[in-house]
């Protein structure tokens, strides 16, 4: 008996893991902006999947049965990608985003109601299917590989994979932009960059804080980006500074490695060496 209830949960856990999530977000008549009530629900939706490993994002549009084929078809890609923007404006990855797709009208008699308005009000809408990674990538390590002075491990020796943090750089609460006393920290980071041509490198921006407020939107922006835009400061600042774009890419990783301790150490950015070239 025993044995039967342990296969039984794991059966539960097995079928669990692999269940889709799936959100609908309703529309008014011939609208493909997304009405205020209905935009803070996806967003209550996106909090609850940002520390998911994903596999892909499903956004499918519909429109009611009013209408031509053609006009219907038009308005429902048009709200699929005004889902999509939402989630590209928080920060998911959009190559997991996989359909973005207007799929015209849905025939009304597919839902159990008698309600016509109410049948046409159900009609007016984004389907969103997200489905998990199975099994669950194993979590990555956080630890950063080096933790000695910065400018001397920028200086040594780096080899591919090498995840360094720029410490002292110091962002405030809600914004991209770095105090005074970092620019000086960084402007010694892109000096030495600058020199060493042979290194490419990815641009890692976090947060230490993605639930409500506090640290996940762009105060200056308004959008839930921030991650992204701090890495995107760094990278054009560096480039200002003379290191070439094309040894630069800047990606945002939202809260998916905290480190642990307080909220500002959350607040970093990290270069992620990506290849060394040999001179």
């Amino acid at each position: 008996m025993k044995s039967l209830v342990i296969f039984l949960c794991l059966c539960f856990q097995f079928s669990f893991s692999q269940k889709e999530l799936k959100h609908e977000v309703y529309f008014e008549t011939d609208q493909h902006d997304i009405p205020q009530t209905e935009h803070s629900r996806l967003l209550l939706f996106l909090s609850k999947i940002e520390d998911i490993d994903i596999e892909k994002i499903s956004i499918y549009g519909f429109t009611d049965d009013r209408g031509s084929d053609n006009y219907n078809l038009v308005l429902s890609q048009n709200r699929a990608e005004a889902i999509k923007e939402v989630f590209s404006n928080n920060e998911f990855d959009e190559s997991v985003i996989t359909n973005v797709d207007g799929k015209g009208e849905i025939l009304v008699n597919i839902i159990h109601e008698e309600n016509l308005n109410k049948i046409r009000g159900l009609n007016r809408k984004v389907e969103i299917i997200v489905t998990p990674v199975f099994p669950p990538k194993p979590k990555e390590d956080t630890t950063i590989t080096k933790k000695v002075n910065t400018e001397d491990i920028l200086k040594g020796d780096l080899k591919e994979g090498d995840k360094i943090l720029l410490e002292n750089l110091l962002f405030r609460t809600g914004y991209s932009y770095l105090t005074k006393d970092s620019k000086v920290v960084l402007d010694k980071i892109a000096e030495i960059l600058a020199e060493r041509t042979n290194i490419y490198f990815t641009i890692e921006g976090h947060v230490c804080c993605t639930q409500g407020n506090r640290d996940a939107v762009d105060r200056k922006t308004k959008k839930r980006n921030l991650s992204v835009a701090r890495a995107k400061y760094i990278y054009d600042y560096l480039a200002e500074k003379g290191v070439k774009h094309y040894r630069m890419k800047y990606v945002g990783m939202r809260r998916k490695m905290p480190l642990g301790g307080e909220p500002e150490l959350d607040r970093r950015v990290e270069i992620l060496v990506t290849r060394i070239y040999e001179k």
